[in-house]
């Protein structure tokens, strides 16, 4: 048994989509979430800035003892997974694989549709998974300003809907029956986007399929919380303003985030002695 938090990490405020169905699967567990405000949106920015950031606050939530990291961002993922698998000691679990396994067994007619950040789309990842399977076709969109949609707090106006008409059309007229929401921002646009789609094609969204693999890893590796573990919860931001993103999880969440605290992230450079949970890319 491990009661040490679960490290959750996201540009901004999408993952806590991916926070909210852990604790709703795991309520024992303690959570820690740091969403990059300070760097938000990753989507248009180059790979490499993206890694940077994204190893920094991974790198800030190992140091602060989380027993595993959830990389609750899918441009940040596709940046770089590989580089933390081998940096960390602790297990990494992301949300593009759940997603995309997902989707492989809900088409019915083998068409799959992938919405994402420029960044996500642009690099082949979603593509490449479910491109294993010879049978499938994969029509791929990126959808940049739904992320400024949400980080603005704007998820159901006429402006949403149509410019989710404008992303979508391709899609629709591809005759696509499952889409996967490639981004942890867009379960909040999910009206829109359903509406736009049609009761007929299947939302495939990554927060709920990360949290069962959060529970098969922390079940494989004996890391539970105990049964008398008292969860605590914790978020932080390194914006400028902690103010602006509780306001922000209030409006998409509800009360569910009470309060938020500023972090500067950074690589730290550990003597060799104290960085035993940290290799090197």
């Amino acid at each position: 048994m491990n009661d040490a938090p679960i490290g959750i990490f996201d540009s901004g405020v999408g993952g806590l989509t991916v926070a909210r169905a852990i604790s709703a699967l795991l309520p024992r567990e303690s959570l820690r979430y740091i969403g990059d405000t300070a760097h938000s949106p990753y989507g248009p920015k180059p790979i490499a800035d993206v890694r940077r950031y994204a190893l920094e606050v991974l790198d800030t939530l190992v140091d602060e003892g989380v027993k595993m990291l959830v990389i609750a961002c899918n441009t940040a993922s596709a940046a770089m997974l590989r580089d933390a698998r081998e940096r960390y000691d602790v297990p990494v679990v992301e949300v593009i694989g759940p997603a995309a396994r997902t989707a492989m067994s809900t088409t019915r007619n083998k068409r799959i549709g992938v919405i994402g950040t420029a960044g996500t789309i642009g690099s082949g990842v979603y593509q490449d998974l479910l491109g294993v399977n010879a049978d499938l076709t994969v029509f791929a969109q990126p959808c940049p300003r739904f992320v400024e949609f949400v980080e603005a707090g704007i998820t159901d106006t006429a402006q949403v809907l149509a410019v989710a008409e404008e992303y979508l059309a391709p899609l629709r007229h591809a005759g696509v029956d499952t889409l996967v929401l490639g981004c942890t921002h867009y379960p909040f646009l999910e009206g829109a986007i359903s509406y736009v789609m049609g009761a007929d094609v299947s939302l495939v969204s990554s927060d709920t399929e990360t949290a069962k693999d959060v529970y098969r890893q922390l079940v494989s590796r004996d890391l539970l919380a105990g049964p008398d573990a008292v969860p605590h919860h914790e978020y932080e931001a390194t914006g400028d303003s902690e103010h602006e993103f509780l306001n922000l999880a209030h409006r998409l969440m509800g009360r569910e985030v009470r309060t938020v605290k500023l972090v500067q992230t950074g690589v730290i450079d550990l003597p060799k002695a104290a960085a035993s949970h940290r290799g090197e890319i």
